[in-house]
């Protein structure tokens, strides 16, 4: 008996609607990294960590608003209309999923990105620190190619 196949793969229009959804929540560091560089309008990226994450490292170009904080202070940080791109820690955690639901309550368009924080650096996109340094590491060769695209979805 097959491994795979012990549950039957959805229906090609069940798993259309399937991953469609999955797509409407969720972004991943690589389509973030491209939109951020790109200067992309209408895009927001949310660090819902602590302030000693933030402050230690967290995505080059993001906005700092802990979970907690979102529904007092989303107001005056995101603007109306924007698409509000959430992140915590990593796969680990679902502090992303809690604020995306935050968000969500306010009526605002919310995606998770995938992987949060972990894979960002782990792919080599620029991380800023409290003092304002940016840095970029290496990508991980487990995560991202060492040269080259690093996604091509």
């Amino acid at each position: 008996m097959s491994a795979v196949n012990a549950v039957p793969a959805a229906r090609p229009d069940e798993a259309r609607r399937h991953f469609a959804a999955c797509l409407a929540f969720e972004t991943d560091a690589s389509d973030v990294a491209a939109d951020l560089a790109a200067g992309t309008p209408g895009i927001v990226v949310v660090d819902t960590r602590s302030a000693e994450s933030w402050a230690q490292g967290h995505v080059d170009g993001a906005v700092h608003l802990p979970t907690a904080e979102i529904a007092a202070r989303a107001a005056a940080l995101v603007p109306e209309g924007a698409t509000v791109v959430v992140y915590c820690w990593g796969p680990g955690c679902n502090g992303a999923q809690k604020a995306a639901l935050e968000f969500a309550k306010l009526g605002r368009p919310v995606k998770e990105m995938i992987g949060g924080f972990e894979y960002w650096a782990r792919e080599g996109y620029p991380v800023a620190t409290a003092s304002g340094a940016v840095t970029r590491r290496s990508p991980d060769p487990l995560t991202a190619p060492v040269t080259g695209i690093s996604c091509a979805c």
